[in-house]
């Protein structure tokens, strides 16, 4: 699970990445964000300007950053940004991963009122006959807010939507290293990012405006609006058009938990402890803890749905940065891709034991002036002061802020080996008087062989003969 892909299993097209980021951007979380921007007060037009900032700038991060790994903080520090995005992830990823399996149990409750009937879904009433009426007011109502706060909101609800995104932008090289050319991802990143966000939050928008032109009350998130249908009509039409509903939007949660949540959360586990967990392991270890977090409390109002959404992105932001900034900026775009695997003073990435001070200097000082806005926003007291808006905007600040003086301190504490390049290699290591251990460097299965033993190395379709 660790070692560079062989060119036999690089075989993702742009096909592939575009079906990754449909799932990740046609979604219940995209649907939602959208509506939830109006609980800041921004009108429809605003919301979706929102929207498809933030989604171009996604779409800016995930290509920039689906070029390198994590060889910034060390062979030995390069365990705390895994560790972090594991530790987030039980809290971040977990979350939703928690609440989009949440949300996929609302949909086979859909499914099975829809097959059941009345007996299942306790219809009430009726369908009103208003229910052809139109997007409704909200979709035409001007923004509630105005002035400074709505400036302020307006920027939060950029962050706020860069920050659900902020796990898939950090780790984009667990998937691009799948890809059968250097530009395979491009189209996917560049062109299915932006547009299935803004087409799906543009749907939640429209749909959350109509609902109280039909029902009196806004259901900005779609279960919940099928699950009224149901309760107020059992029409043949309506179990239908709730039963294919609550499919496809079953279909989807169940693909944006195995892809964006378990398999990325599992790769993080298997870096961490690759003797004991590998890939899926992690994904079982992840789906325990998602249920167990109850995430259903994390959905009950817009307002709390929009703080779980950015609060996460203050920790993974930093990282962002200074992923970014070293690559292009400190390596000049080179790796030393052999000492990537090579745990000793003699690695490039070796720094000070193992360690990259740095780099741990820089996302600190880009995550602690978030951290007093962040309780303050949990908490629900903010009251607009410096700290408040500091943190509305989280995302940007621990980006730039992390990634300049990364930058700043390589550029004043030069490390060796800052550039250049080496190819990964195999490696014999000695473990006995009369015995090499043959292992294909960063694989975590290995054998020892006697004395003229003829070791065969396998990586794809290569072989090497030792």
């Amino acid at each position: 699970d660790l070692i560079p892909i062989p060119a036999d299993r690089r075989t993702w097209t742009w096909q592939g990445f575009a079906g990754y980021w449909i799932i990740t951007g046609a979604n219940n979380s995209a649907w939602t964000a959208g509506s939830t921007l109006l609980a800041l007060g921004l009108s429809v037009g605003q919301a979706m300007g929102v929207v498809v900032g933030s989604s171009l700038i996604i779409s800016m991060i995930a290509v920039v950053a689906g070029w390198m790994g994590f060889s910034s903080w060390g062979m030995i520090g390069g365990f705390w940004p895994v560790l972090n995005r594991i530790v987030t992830a039980c809290i971040w990823q977990v979350t939703m991963m928690g609440i989009q399996t949440y949300w996929g149990g609302q949909a086979v409750k859909i499914i099975l009122g829809a097959v059941i009937g009345p007996k299942y879904a306790y219809m009430k009433n009726t369908l009103p006959e208003s229910a052809t009426h139109g997007a409704g007011e909200l979709f035409y109502s001007p923004a509630t807010e105005s002035g400074s706060t709505l400036s302020w909101n307006v920027v939060y609800g950029i962050q706020a939507i860069l920050g659900l995104w902020s796990g898939g932008i950090v780790g984009q090289s667990d998937w691009t290293r799948y890809a059968k050319t250097p530009n395979a991802s491009l189209f996917g990143q560049g062109v299915t990012c932006p547009l299935t966000i803004i087409i799906t939050a543009l749907c939640g928008v429209i749909i959350t405006s109509a609902t109280y032109q039909i029902y009196g009350a806004y259901f900005w998130n779609p279960f919940e609006l099928l699950l009224h249908i149901q309760s107020v009509s059992m029409t043949p039409a309506a179990r239908a058009g709730t039963f294919f509903a609550g499919l496809a939007f079953l279909a989807s949660q169940m693909a944006l938990c195995i892809v964006l949540n378990a398999i990325s959360t599992g790769m993080d586990m298997a870096a961490l402890c690759p003797r004991w967990i590998n890939i899926r392991r992690g994904c079982y270890i992840l789906t325990v803890i998602a249920v167990a977090i109850c995430p259903w409390n994390f959905v009950n109002n817009v307002t709390t749905f929009i703080t779980v959404l950015s609060g996460w992105s203050i920790f993974l932001s930093g990282m962002t940065g200074i992923l970014i900034f070293d690559y292009f900026l400190v390596r000049k775009g080179q790796l030393h891709m052999g000492d990537m695997y090579m745990g000793n003073s003699k690695s490039a990435y070796w720094y000070t034991f193992g360690f990259n001070w740095r780099a741990i200097v820089a996302w600190m000082m880009g995550v602690w002036p978030l951290l007093p806005g962040f309780v303050r926003r949990v908490q629900a007291t903010s009251n607009g002061n410096g700290w408040d808006h500091v943190y509305d905007l989280s995302y940007f600040f621990g980006f730039f802020v992390s990634g300049v003086i990364h930058w700043g301190l390589h550029t004043i504490f030069p490390a060796k080996k800052q550039t250049g390049s080496s190819p990964f290699q195999m490696e014999l290591h000695r473990t006995g008087e009369n015995h090499i251990h043959g292992q294909y460097v960063g694989s975590t299965s290995s054998r020892d062989y006697g004395e003229g033993d003829e070791v065969v190395v396998s990586v794809g379709k290569d072989k090497e003969n030792v």
